[in-house]
């Protein structure tokens, strides 16, 4: 198995500064269009897939993502090893503006977007009890570390609906509940990347500390912008650096490449030939 990375951009990340050979290319899935075209190029010697998840000129609002779109270009592209890199608040005093947090788990509090390729026809259960790959998010870490940024190996991240920012009630009760930072974008966009067994891990850059903090009573967005600018120096430093530390190829440890393995409940002969047909973009090594 050849190992190739993708990199989903989120608020500031628009591309790849030191992919070569790179080229855009407009891919349809059976989940409709994605974002934009993906960039594919060569960093390292490692085939590098990137997706705009807003698309060039921020276009996209989190809950008018096309996230199962966006997760099947990446499969259908190769991509084994997916990192997500986003713009979040922070609800611990430690995790600073600038500061990056490599997340381990996820409080889901969207509503609304599709968080499945799986449904009526076709029904199937993963874990997600340790959502992100072990193996991948230490390798970000190692990435997001290179360029000198501080890094924190392990977060909560919660997962706002939006487009608005938090509440002061909204923000003291995230944090009462133990969550570390807060997006819009981190799902379903991990779920899926579970059901179509890649290996997720994600970046988070810190841009504020949300409206709890005494200081920041309101996100200002001008403020959050201001971040953003500085933020984007490091998350292309950090993408830069991630290819060369993947490693060789092989099965993921962690079997996240295997995650469907007795997932799929539905019996062959009830399965909706569709939805099937669908799903083998994402889900064919046991379809």
């Amino acid at each position: 198995m050849t190992r190739r990375l993708g990199i989903v951009g989120g608020s500031g990340v628009y591309g790849i500064d030191g992919l070569q050979g790179g080229r855009w290319e407009e891919i349809e899935t059976p989940w409709g269009a994605p974002s934009d075209a993906v960039l594919r190029g060569e960093v390292a010697g490692i085939d590098v897939v990137f997706l705009p998840r807003h698309g060039r000129g921020h276009v996209h609002a989190p809950g008018d993502l096309p996230y199962r779109a966006n997760i099947a270009a990446m499969k259908m592209s190769g991509v084994t090893d997916l990192v997500s890199i986003s713009a979040v608040g922070s609800f611990r005093e430690e995790m600073a503006p600038g500061d990056v947090v490599i997340v381990d788990q996820f409080i889901d509090r969207t509503r609304d977007r599709p968080a499945s390729f799986f449904g009526a026809g076709c029904v199937a259960h993963v874990s997600l009890a340790r959502p992100v790959c072990p193996r991948l998010a230490g390798i970000a870490a190692a990435a997001a570390e290179a360029p000198g940024a501080r890094v924190h190996r392990s977060g909560t991240y919660l997962a706002m609906e939006g487009p608005q920012f938090s509440t002061r009630a909204e923000s003291r009760l995230y944090r009462d509940w133990g969550a570390d930072v807060i997006g819009m974008t981190n799902m379903p966009e991990a779920r899926l990347a579970r059901e179509a067994e890649i290996c997720y891990a994600s970046i988070a850059m810190v841009t504020d500390y949300d409206a709890w903090h005494p200081g920041h009573d309101a996100v200002d967005v001008a403020a959050v912008l201001a971040v953003l600018k500085a933020n984007g120096s490091r998350a292309q430093a950090a993408a830069d650096a991630l290819p060369a530390r993947l490693g060789p190829a092989g099965p993921c440890p962690h079997g996240c490449d295997r995650a469907l393995d007795h997932a799929v409940m539905t019996a062959p002969d009830r399965r909706d030939p569709a939805l099937v047909g669908r799903l083998r973009s994402v889900a064919g090594r046991v379809l």
